[in-house]
């Protein structure tokens, strides 16, 4: 098993459009509620959950026990194979996508039956169906899928629900403010359905590492057994309630990376780059057998993009931010284009 370790080391100060983060940073209610925690006695006293369940599930438009806090999606991901997968099962992940799926289900030593996106990366709907069996214990789908920016439809979801009623699916929506699309309201109607949500992206929390779990009751029961009283950190909670009550601010800043994002798309085509569908806050490029060079070029202007020529020869991805940021990258990647022709 291999290691995981990001390229996360000397990020700040730089334009960051590598990590998917929020790039303007989170509402300023946040900051002020995090100056008022740090004034008080609270990193005394070990955390107490009950208020913001009972907030982000209003939020959320779940019962409270069809919710869990999570130390980010990545202990999510993992109590959900602890919990119902057994190292003679398989878990079947699409490639390339998060890297903790994998990560994860090596740790649990399962078998990982790893289907790929098609050539123009739309999702490989029939091959996955083929591989699903008895054996399947969880099936893992980010969606809109990162780094490809695929969204599986409704109805694709469904299909695959439908086909393996013995295992879980769990549907990540880390992305789901900038595509609107969900199966949040179905946990009630498929008890095989979990689905994640981030604080990470569009809320600006990625270093308060905060994520949610969904499903039904039953299943909830079952996961709360897997986690640690007090894995959640407490004064992450007291900050995305104070998030979720900035609707505006996390609006204009998912319209603002939109807008961003068609700029990015329509200057990338103007230098005859080649962009995916996407419908994440990000858009993977594909640039050529230079793409490494290109990464390290813009690295050395200051401006970090995601090198994922390994899984995707050719191609990079860039994070959206606002429209003056997006401006930015593209003159940066104009002027490479101009010395070094893909």
């Amino acid at each position: 098993m291999k290691s995981y370790q990001p390229p996360t080391s000397g990020r700040q100060g730089k334009l960051r459009l590598d990590f998917n983060e929020n790039t303007v940073g989170c509402s300023g209610r946040v900051i002020e509620k995090l100056k008022e925690v740090l004034t008080r006695d609270l990193l005394t006293i070990y955390p107490e959950y009950i208020e913001s369940v009972q907030e982000l599930s209003t939020f959320f438009g779940v019962r409270e026990n069809e919710f869990l806090l999570t130390n980010g999606t990545d202990e999510a991901i993992q109590r959900v194979i602890h919990t119902y997968v057994d190292s003679e099962d398989e878990v079947v992940i699409l490639r390339p996508s998060y890297a903790m799926y994998e990560f994860y289900a090596e740790l649990a030593g399962v078998r990982i039956i790893q289907v790929d996106y098609l050539s123009d990366l739309s999702f490989p709907e029939e091959e996955l169906l083929k591989n699903l069996s008895k054996k399947t214990k969880a099936v893992f789908i980010s969606n809109p899928n990162n780094p490809t920016g695929t969204l599986a439809s409704k109805t694709i979801v469904e299909k695959i629900l439908k086909a393996v009623p013995h295992a879980i699916v769990f549907v990540d929506e880390a992305y789901f403010e900038f595509c609107g699309e969900t199966v949040l309201s179905w946990i009630g109607d498929y008890s095989n359905l979990v689905v994640s949500r981030t604080f990470s992206k569009a809320y600006g929390l990625a270093a308060l590492r905060l994520g949610c779990l969904f499903s039904n009751h039953v299943n909830m029961s079952y996961l709360q057994k897997a986690q640690s009283p007090y894995s959640v950190n407490w004064i992450a909670t007291i900050c995305a309630r104070e998030a979720i009550s900035d609707v505006e601010y996390v609006n204009q800043y998912v319209s603002e990376s939109l807008k961003a994002k068609e700029v990015l798309v329509n200057g990338l085509k103007e230098l005859n780059l080649q962009t995916f569908p996407t419908h994440a806050n990000f858009v993977l490029v594909k640039y050529g057998s230079r793409v490494s060079e290109l990464c390290g070029f813009l690295r050395d202007q200051g401006i970090l993009v995601r090198d994922r020529s390994k899984d995707l020869p050719g191609c990079f991805r860039i994070t959206m931010g606002s429209q003056e940021q997006t401006q930015t990258i593209l003159v940066a990647i104009a002027e490479f284009v101009k010395r070094e022709p893909c």
